[in-house]
């Protein structure tokens, strides 16, 4: 069955405490690539938004495929994982660095996110604000993994903006594996979509988060199971919005003259990404390499 919490209060506030920073500052420029990483081919939705938005600036995209799922994961072992690519996109000199994951974004953004000397941006609390600008009944739901979900991160998020409003979570364990095996549209992939939702059609909520990067390759099923009144939002949107703002205020955004780069690094198969990214992105996905990447 699938399970559903219903918020009604919750106190605002920061989601965690200060803590030391413990990173080397790198020094970086307006030339220097973005960091992105994801578990998978979930965060190339962010991407295709970066491209979208920010069209000169390079990318250098993790995506840590032999251990995808994050959502099924001890936070501890997130929070490592997290500190592991993090670390290896600033030996590469990006200039910021954006956790195109919910689970990442949910569990290891809090903990992790002064412990390095430059920009780290969560999907979180952008796709909160958009949720909460966006409702009209104030009753939002949220999909997201069951880690996401469990943490309660978009609950919070939302009560910090707006107290009144009522947040619907549900946990989906199946769908990056779905995602993940190209079963995008298949007749199971519907049916357990249907089973998920069915929870947030009773709620009668008319906005809907999808809490994790991997999710706005099922948009058209779930439109059509939600129905057109009901808003859905896509985080990469917003969480672009604010990594611009970021460039801009910082005096990082790229001024190159010239296409920008894209470098994709995966832990797992390589020819696997490729293929089903590029069908995602609907253009060929180029300059993917395997990496390992080092404990510490």
């Amino acid at each position: 069955m699938v399970e559903i919490t219903r918020v009604r209060t919750i106190s605002a506030g920061r989601i965690a405490p200060k803590v030391q920073i413990v990173s080397e500052e790198i020094k970086t420029e307006g030339s220097s690539p973005i960091g992105m990483f994801d578990s998978g081919v979930g965060g190339l939705t962010t991407l295709r938004e970066v491209q979208k938005q920010l069209p000169v600036e390079s990318v250098i995209y993790i995506a840590d495929t032999a251990r995808v799922p994050f959502g099924g994961r001890p936070k501890s072992e997130i929070v490592k994982i997290n500190h592991q690519i993090i670390g290896r996109l600033m030996e590469l000199g990006v200039k910021m660095i954006i956790m195109a994951c919910g689970t990442s974004s949910a569990l290891a953004y809090p903990v992790v996110k002064d412990k390095y000397k430059l920009p780290l941006i969560s999907i979180v609390e952008p796709g909160a604000r958009a949720a909460v600008s966006a409702t009209r009944n104030k009753k939002i739901g949220v999909i997201a993994t069951v880690a996401t979900a469990g943490s309660h991160a978009y609950r919070k998020a939302i009560k910090a903006v707006n107290s009144d409003i009522e947040v619907y979570e549900v946990g989906c364990p199946l769908f990056v594996p779905l995602i993940e095996g190209g079963f995008i549209d298949s007749e199971d992939t519907k049916k357990v979509a249907k089973e998920y939702l069915s929870p947030l059609i009773d709620a009668q909520v008319d906005t809907l988060i999808l809490g994790c990067t991997h999710y706005p390759h099922l948009s058209r099923i779930i439109e059509s199971i939600m129905g057109r009144n009901v808003v859905l939002i896509d985080t990469a949107e917003e969480t672009v919005k604010e990594a611009k703002q970021i460039l801009l205020r910082s005096g990082l955004a790229s001024t190159v003259n010239q296409p920008p780069q894209y470098q994709f690094l995966v832990t797992g198969d390589p020819d696997s990404f490729s293929s089903l990214g590029s069908k995602l992105l609907g253009k060929p996905l180029t300059n993917v390499k395997q990496v390992t990447l080092i404990s510490k």
